[in-house]
């Protein structure tokens, strides 16, 4: 199945409205992008601490189809899917009590740390993004076959 990741929204989350404040939505996500690397046994403080590559985000986008308040209980799902030799994109689906709220997109180009120039995506990255898309596709073709 597709990688999912629960979460408590924290009042530290909100604005002044008692609502999640939009720019934390994203910091939500990557909580769960870092989650599923570790549940693939990459380390993640070696990937975020002096690497030979990084991942940088290079384009985000948040759908907010209902607001989340303080308490909810959040199912963060994301999809991870290869859209180039040197790149990746994720797509989240945050819902609460099976509803969705709200849905985001990361697009990620690798890296070299030292020349910031692109480069390819490395072995362990590509079974990542395989390994959670094939899971991904099976639960979509469940989930077709159970509304038919």
């Amino acid at each position: 199945m597709s990688f999912t990741y629960n979460r408590t929204v924290r009042f530290q989350d909100t604005d002044a409205a008692g609502v999640v404040y939009f720019a934390n939505v994203l910091n939500i996500c990557h909580e769960a992008y870092e989650e599923s690397l570790e549940a693939s046994s990459i380390n993640i403080k070696d990937f975020f601490t002096n690497p030979s590559v990084g991942f940088p985000i290079v384009h985000a986008n948040v759908d907010f189809l209902q607001p989340m308040f303080v308490g909810d209980k959040l199912l963060i799902s994301l999809i991870p899917q290869k859209i180039g030799v040197d790149k990746f994109e994720i797509t989240y689906e945050i819902t609460v009590a099976e509803v969705i709220v709200a849905k985001a997109i990361t697009r990620h180009v690798c890296i070299d740390a030292s020349s910031r120039s692109k480069q390819e995506l490395p072995d362990e990255i590509i079974l990542w993004l395989e390994t959670n898309h094939r899971d991904a596709e099976s639960v979509e073709r469940r989930r077709s076959r159970e509304i038919m």
